[in-house]
């Protein structure tokens, strides 16, 4: 009877900490989930895996879990928390783009013009260019210094602010909402929405980077670099001591792009896109200054510009939604990078 009794105690008490543990690991492990209605996901809890258990870990620099919202496969991944240079939908350096088609291309454009990335009938997405001509050369070295967003009838700026010196202690970023200057605090997993959630920032680090994610339309980390000494160097940039030429490093990922999408970076989502790059060239350059620059980082008027504000960005036709890819990949869709909280 002893030992009967025991046995019982011994099992409940073993019962009690495993549900403990069970309770304890559950809050230790999270779910991610789509809310883009036209994702295979949408509303679907996906467990984060062991590796990336958070999707908003404590430590700025460790993997965060999402779930790429437009694959077929509803799957939670680990991912780094700032734009991957080498992956596609990225633009970085002075400007290095990776198409959808996972070619890397360059192109120069114009300082102090702006040029249309992406142009669709529901986003427009501008960049200014920043830089300098030094005496001998022929065209302008350019970086990528703010971005402009459309979209319905909002408009959303980031851009890198001018700094001579580079300190990491100081954020360099700066944003406005339809006109009105954004102050958003500093600080790790620090966010602003606005109040329908169609549009939100949040930091990805303590300063300098975000990721800003346009609901079900594009997520795009953002990450703000200087041109350092050493670069100058190796490239000849020629520098000035006033002006590190502080610009963005950014990363995409669409959601909801049409078949005719225009763009520096958008032409490469079309799905009988080739690309004019020259493969093997060390530096392949491609144009289309002309086609693509507009007035203003708020503007779409462009030659093969596609946006329309308001009631008439809702008729648009044609839909294709892309996946993540992996950049070792010689898929030709599209990818950016995810960002889930």
């Amino acid at each position: 009877m002893g030992v009967t009794s025991m046995n019982l105690l011994v099992f409940v008490l073993f019962t009690f900490a495993f549900s403990e543990m069970q309770t304890f690991a559950g809050a230790k492990i999270d779910n991610v989930s789509c809310n883009f209605r036209k994702s295979p996901c949408f509303t679907k809890k996906i467990q984060c895996p062991a590796e990336c258990p958070l999707k908003s870990p404590s430590d700025p620099n460790a993997k965060i879990c999402s779930l790429d919202c437009a694959s077929p496969v509803c799957k939670a991944q680990c991912k780094q928390s700032k734009p991957n240079c080498n992956g596609r939908g990225s633009a970085c350096l002075d400007p290095r783009f990776v198409g959808a088609d996972g070619i890397v291309f360059y192109f120069h454009g114009r300082s102090n013009e702006h040029f249309t990335l992406v142009s669709d009938p529901n986003v427009q997405i501008n960049a200014r260019f920043i830089g300098l001509r030094p005496e001998g050369r022929t065209r302008d070295y350019t970086w990528i210094q703010a971005l402009g967003i459309l979209f319905e009838s909002h408009k959303f700026t980031v851009e890198a602010t001018k700094a001579a010196i580079w300190k990491d202690e100081i954020d360099h970023l700066k944003f406005s909402y339809n006109g009105e200057e954004l102050q958003i605090p500093q600080g790790y997993l620090s966010t602003w929405e606005i109040p329908e959630k169609k549009i939100n920032v949040e930091r990805t680090s303590n300063i300098n980077s975000v990721v800003v994610n346009v609901q079900g339309v594009v997520e795009i980390y953002v990450n703000v670099v200087p041109v350092t000494k050493e670069d100058s160097r190796i490239h000849n940039y020629q520098i000035p001591d006033s002006d590190c030429f502080a610009h963005l490093e950014v990363q995409f990922k669409f959601y909801d792009l049409s078949s005719k999408v225009e763009g520096v970076l958008g032409r490469t989502y079309q799905p009988d896109f080739e690309n004019p790059a020259k493969l093997g060239v060390a530096m392949p350059v491609v144009g289309g200054e002309d086609r693509y620059r507009t007035p203003s980082l708020l503007s779409a008027d462009c030659g093969a510009c596609l946006f329309a504000s308001g009631e008439d960005s809702e008729k648009k036709n044609n839909v294709i939604e892309y996946g993540m890819m992996d950049c070792r990949s010689v898929a030709n869709s599209g990818n950016g990078i995810v960002c889930k909280r």
